[in-house]
């Protein structure tokens, strides 16, 4: 057997790295629940700063943060009052700055969210717009219609919010505004060229402080045809969208990338971007080429089941998407919008349509409502989470963490009403379940506290009891914790990692997948209950307890690369 390689791997440099994000492991931080240094409840920039030896020990390659701007948050900080600057509860400009140079320091790159569909209904821009009234030039960055009826009384379409209720909010002068989001977030209208101009001017400001690469939130939702007369909502949900939808990942809206791009490739080495981009795909390359945004998120293993011919399935279908596209594939198992996959992993299956998949919409729904909390399998979901997440870091490709995953968190469903904050929630009345609020709970640094060691003041989000196992101060003494396996497995994985393609080898059993990469490394997942009889015995890491020349139920091991390779 080869030996493995575990020494850190060495600074980057910029000037001459090949492109870092194709293979990269990236960490994201929801910044009001990572860690607060000043006590007020709300986690914020020093708050990270002081944790970036943490991130570097984890072994990952860069982190995301999440929108950090100021903002009224009425949608967990995606309502974005000022595009260059920090919101003052988590901190400054100078701040920011510090905490892009520890993580530099530490050979971390740097990726922020960019929200250009919407802003606040606070930006400076919608509220000259406000006071400017119907007709003028500030008021046509975003989207005001007339409303119907003979007095306008009614809005200009029966179209709905993704978050509940009407998309039209109407504004003291009788006009309307859309805002696809919540009320807070009027949609900018992407034919002005202000709009342009602003956003490029704001990718330049941040890419000037050293940020490695952005994450464009609703990628293709920017650009829209509000031609006259609009469809009614049942008729917009029938509309193909394949490139002239009038909302929904429209051609045109690459466009608008071309200039992005022109904006990245100035920069040695260019900023890189990825595309959150919930469309049909068959679209997706157009996100992921290099004349586009670079990447796009993959999905699908959102809305799959923890199932062998599921994941198979998406996995050869991405890395085909990415073959055409010219990019790497992302993988993604957890994020700030979706139910964490240690608890999804324990709810019993979604329904599903008649080819097997959950639409993207289905999926939504699904992810967000949580299932139904009295049929949750705890220990069934983190064994299956772990499983699943050291077959995702083996792939080809980038992958991205949501914080507090390595730490085997499950979903926090026991928050009490008065106490949540996603307007998904209060806009629909609970009906689609319980909202995000559940993954975006401040994470557990200590096993004791009022806040678990957060920060000195409690926790903007109720912390339960249990979070006391998963603390990381309880996880660092325990060499068999979450922690441990994820911290163990993005070390291996650098050493590892080689080429950009996996060939899957034949297990004659259905419920097991096997996967070899170039350099001969294999990984074997066994998503049944019953044990996989194993022909080699050079196991390097493995998501649970194992027994010499057996893979038992519903767990992943590696296998280090043979001689030959």
């Amino acid at each position: 057997m080869t030996s493995v390689d575990e020494s850190p791997t060495s600074a980057f440099d910029p000037k001459h790295d090949p492109p870092w994000w194709r293979q990269a492991v990236v960490y994201q931080i929801y910044p009001r629940s990572f860690a607060d240094s000043n006590g007020d409840g709300i986690g914020d920039i020093p708050g990270i700063t002081s944790r970036v030896d943490y991130l570097a020990k984890l072994g990952i390659d860069a982190v995301w943060l999440s929108p950090f701007y100021p903002s009224e948050l009425a949608d967990g900080g995606y309502d974005v009052a000022d595009y260059r600057d920090v919101d003052p509860r988590l901190g400054t400009l100078a701040d920011f700055d510090e905490l892009v140079a520890a993580l530099h320091a530490h050979t971390l790159r740097v990726v922020i969210d960019i929200v250009p569909n919407h802003t606040s209904d606070q930006h400076v821009w919608f509220q000259e717009a406000l006071r400017a009234g119907p007709g003028s030039a500030a008021r046509d960055r975003y989207i005001f219609r007339d409303g119907t009826g003979l007095d306008g009384s009614k809005p200009p379409s029966d179209w709905q919010s993704f978050f509940g209720g009407s998309a039209w909010e109407r504004v003291d002068d009788g006009q309307w505004y859309l805002h696809h989001f919540a009320t807070e977030q009027p949609d900018l209208n992407w034919d002005n060229r202000d709009v342009h101009d602003d956003f490029l001017y704001t990718l330049r400001f941040w890419g000037d402080r050293g940020v490695d690469g952005f994450r464009i939130d609703v990628a293709h939702m920017l650009t829209k045809d509000l031609t006259e007369p609009l469809p009614t909502h049942a008729e917009l949900q029938l509309i193909p969208r394949d490139g002239k939808h009038p909302t929904l990942d429209r051609d045109d809206v690459h466009d608008v990338y071309a200039e992005w791009r022109a904006v990245f490739d100035s920069y040695d080495p260019p900023r890189t971007a990825v595309a959150e981009a919930w469309v049909d795909r068959e679209r997706v390359p157009l996100y992921a080429s290099p004349e586009s945004l670079g990447q796009a998120f993959n999905f699908d293993l959102l809305q799959a089941d923890f199932d062998p011919e599921q994941f198979r399935r998406i996995v050869t279908d991405n890395l085909d998407l990415a073959a055409q596209s010219g990019s790497s594939s992302t993988w993604v198992l957890s994020n700030h919008d979706v139910t964490r996959h240690a608890t999804r992993y324990g709810l019993p299956h979604p329904p599903r349509e008649k080819d097997g998949w959950l639409t993207v919409k289905h999926g939504i729904e699904w992810v967000l409502a949580g299932g139904p909390a009295d049929a949750i399998d705890l220990p069934g979901g983190a064994r299956r989470a772990r499983a699943a997440t050291l077959f995702v870091l083996g792939l080809p490709g980038s992958a991205y963490l949501y914080q507090g995953e390595e730490l085997g968190l499950h979903e926090v469903a026991t928050i009490p009403d008065d106490a949540r904050q996603d307007p998904t929630f209060f806009r629909t009345g609970g009906t689609d379940g319980l909202g995000r609020d559940g993954c975006r709970v401040p994470l557990p640094w200590e096993e004791s506290g009022e806040s678990f060691g957060f920060g000195s003041g409690g926790a903007h989000l109720p912390q339960p009891g249990w979070f006391a196992e998963h603390a990381v101060a309880r996880e660092e003494k325990d060499a068999t914790s979450s922690l441990a396996m994820y911290r163990r497995a993005l070390t291996l994985r650098h050493s590892l990692q080689s080429g950009e393609r996996l060939e899957w080898i034949e297990t004659r059993d259905p419920t097991v997948l096997r996967y070899r990469r170039p350099n001969g490394w294999e990984v074997v997942t066994n998503f049944g209950v019953g044990e996989y009889p194993l022909d080699r015995a050079d196991v390097v890491l493995s998501s649970g307890p194992v027994r010499l020349g057996v893979v038992p139920g519903e767990t992943t091991v590696w296998l280090a690369p043979c001689e030959e390779y």
